[in-house]
Formats: C-alpha cells, sequence, structure tokens
C-alpha cells in the first residue's frame, strides 16, 4: 500500500454555537481557507458535522503546506491530519495496520477511541476501537495499550463520506472566523505588546489594520522596517494588512519646548489618539486596538489611559489590559514576533522620554499644558505625512499611492 489517501480535519470551536447565524460563520472561514488553498495547490473544501474536510485534488497538492495555513485560521478548535478508509472494517484495519506504525514512533503507550457519527455502520464503537487496537498492535509491537494515561489517543471516525484515522489532534487557532465583527485600527509601536493585541482581537473575529508613529531622524528608517516586518508576521492570520505610518517628530519638539517636561507623555499620546482616530475614520475602522497593560508603564495607569480616551469617540479594546509581561511574552512568542520585536530600533516613545513623567494626571492640568500648543495645527501637519504600506502574506510591503488607497 504506497499510497494512503488523506484528509485535513478542521473542527468547529464556538462556531458550533452560533444558532441562526452559524452558516454566515462558515461561510467565512470556508472562504478564508478556500483563499489560502488558491496558494497553494487545488483543493476539494466542503463542511459537514461540525467539520470542514480539505482534500487535495491532484497530487501536486502539498496537503502539508496547507496544514499549516489551517493552523493559522481562526474558528477551528483542533485540526488533524487523517487517513481515509472505506467504511468497512478491512479497510480501516488496514489502513490503520499501515498508516499509524509511522505515527506512533517514539510513543510507548496508546489508546484507540472510535465515534461512529454513521448510526448504520454495523460495528458499535467499542467493537472498532477493540480491533484497531489489535490491527496497531501487530504492526506496531513496541507498543503497549494505557486506557487511562497513554502517550497518544488514536482516533477511528466512521462519518458519512468514509472512515477517517487518525493518531492525536492539535490545538487550531480557536475564536471567531475573520472579518465576522467588524474592522478596527491597531496602534502598532515595535514593542512586544501592540502585535500581540492586534493578534488577539484578529482572534476574535476583527479586521485590523494599523498606523505607526515615527520620528526620523530621532528614530531610524530600520525602526520602521521592523513594524512593517511585524505586521507582516501577522498576515499568517489575516492574509493582508495596511500600515499607515504618520510622522510625530515637530509634534515631539514642540512639546518638548512649550510643555513642561513631565507632561511630555501624555501629551503625545493624547495625539497619537486624536490621529488614530482620524485615520480610523478615513479607513472605515469602527474601533482602534492598543497594546496597553495596566500599570506597566506611566502612559498606562488608569488616570493616563482616561486622559487620553477622552481624544476619540471610538470604542478602544486593549486585549492585555490584565495580562503581565509573561503572559504577554507567551503570546507574542507563540505567534512568532518576540524575537523581531525586541530587535534594538526603538520607536517615537523612546524620543525625549522625561525622567519623571506624570502617572496620576489631572485631565484639566493636561489640557492647560496642551493649550501651550495649536493642537489642531500640529496635527493636521502630522497627518499630511502619512504613508500607506500594504502587505500581503508572503510578500514584500507595498506602499500605496494616493489613488490606490482611495
Amino acid at each position: 500500500m504506497e499510497n494512503v489517501k488523506r484528509v485535513i480535519l478542521c473542527k468547529y470551536g464556538e462556531v458550533a454555537l452560533k444558532g441562526a447565524n452559524r452558516p454566515q460563520f462558515e461561510a467565512t472561514m470556508m472562504r478564508d481557507l478556500r483563499r489560502r488553498a488558491s496558494r497553494i495547490g487545488s483543493f476539494d473544501i466542503y463542511a459537514a458535522q461540525s467539520t470542514v474536510y480539505i482534500e487535495p485534488a491532484d497530487d501536486t497538492s502539498d496537503i502539508e503546506e496547507m496544514y499549516r495555513e489551517a493552523e493559522h485560521t481562526f474558528g477551528f478548535s483542533g485540526l488533524c491530519l487523517a487517513a481515509v478508509a472505506e467504511k468497512t472494517m478491512e479497510s480501516i484495519k488496514e489502513i490503520a495496520s499501515f498508516y499509524l506504525p509511522q505515527k506512533l514512533r517514539g510513543m510507548e503507550t496508546f489508546k484507540v477511541e472510535a465515534k461512529r457519527a454513521d448510526k448504520r455502520f454495523p460495528k458499535k464503537s467499542p467493537e472498532i476501537a477493540a480491533e484497531v487496537g489489535e490491527a496497531v498492535l501487530a504492526s506496531a509491537p513496541w507498543l503497549r495499550v494505557d486506557l487511562h494515561s497513554p502517550d497518544i489517543v488514536v482516533t477511528v471516525e466512521v462519518r458519512e463520506r468514509g472512515a477517517y484515522i487518525h493518531a492525536g489532534q492539535e490545538r487550531g487557532a480557536g475564536g471567531l472566523p475573520l472579518g465576522t465583527n467588524g474592522r478596527a485600527l491597531l496602534l502598532l509601536s515595535g514593542g512586544i505588546d501592540s502585535p500581540v493585541a492586534g493578534y488577539m482581537m484578529m482572534k476574535r473575529g476583527v479586521t485590523v489594520d494599523a498606523v505607526h508613529f515615527e520620528s526620523i531622524p530621532y528614530t531610524s528608517e530600520q525602526a520602521r522596517d521592523k513594524v512593517l516586518a511585524l505586521a507582516s508576521l501577522l498576515t499568517d492570520y489575516c492574509s493582508s494588512i495596511r500600515v499607515h505610518v504618520i510622522s510625530v517628530t515637530h509634534i515631539q519638539e514642540v512639546l518638548r519646548d512649550s510643555c513642561d517636561n513631565d507632561y511630555f507623555t501624555i501629551l503625545l499620546r493624547r495625539f497619537m489618539m486624536a490621529l488614530a482616530d482620524r485615520t480610523a475614520r478615513h479607513t472605515g475602522a469602527q474601533a482602534l486596538i492598543t497594546g496597553e497593560s495596566l500599570g506597566q508603564v506611566a502612559s498606562q495607569t488608569m488616570h493616563a489611559l482616561a486622559a487620553t480616551d477622552c481624544m476619540t469617540t471610538l470604542p478602544v479594546f486593549r486585549p492585555c489590559i490584565g495580562m503581565d509581561k509573561e503572559e504577554i511574552i507567551t503570546v507574542s512568542r507563540k505567534i512568532g514576533a518576540f524575537d523581531t520585536s525586541i530587535l534594538p530600533y526603538e520607536d517615537c516613545c523612546t524620543v525625549f522620554t522625561p525622567p519623571h513623567p506624570k502617572t496620576r494626571p489631572e485631565l484639566s492640568q493636561v489640557e492647560e499644558q496642551e493649550r501651550r500648543v495649536d493642537f489642531a495645527a500640529l496635527a493636521d501637519e502630522a497627518w499630511a505625512t502619512r504613508r500607506t504600506f500594504f502587505i500581503r502574506s508572503g510578500m514584500e510591503p507595498r506602499e500605496y499611492t494616493e489613488k490606490e488607497e482611495n
């Protein structure tokens, strides 16, 4: 038996609980998978019994690469690569005996579970499990059965179209299908937190664009490239993303020269929120996303957040707000962003940072400081510097022309 037909099984997560809205969520997941598949080869993708099946349509389609794409598709709680057998015990045992030993190398114990979704199948689940277990032991004699704490669980699923045999199930990306919960704008710095915040909101079905504030010549072009690289990493989950880059160099210089030093950080953050609000409305985003974690730095105290939130009437999502740094780093490593985030290219928030920034700013005092500058003129000047980069998964960033953006 040289070639065993394989299929990817993508198991629903909370989408299965969506009731009357479930078809909309299913359709969005299927579109996402088909878009990903179109870059790899030809696949048959269909849904049945709270599972999406992905089958190569020909021998040239790379199922391993498609599996990696499915791992980054939101909406699925579990994934497995299964061998396909006909719905007879003879075929199931034959495929199991050939396919499973290579998957169970390095394992010492196993057990078999059977799920008989097609009740017309003549054998019941315990009988299927027992017979497949015997077949596996005969072909992999180094194994022994452990029903209570096995190294791996072999599963046989007898479904409408066939029988599916797999060893172990990996966690899917979870969450809700991308695009089912609106569009938001991520304030993307070059640090660890904001890419994590973007990923976490994508996981809740939000389509994400980004805005980045730079301060050339005080920051380098490498710092901007780092941010675009972080955005590119997020496209593993979202296919494409737009990054709007706005210069706040002159704003920072004016604040440094006109306002009390300890108010500098909070005043700059207010400009950033106002410019992010303007960018969001320009692009059709319905909310803002930040990577702030309560109390992590001076600009992320409760008083400081209140003083910046009033610069927008849009909802501000802060998915990292209750996480500590180690928890955020864990997610950053998971999505492959950590090594890029710690590259030593500083962003604009490190420029002119005061030694003792206000941590409990009073809004009236902040506004009094702000009246020392022409806020509207400075914001308009910064907005005029906006450049937009389009990043598609697997491709280099490309700057939009004004005509393309409109």
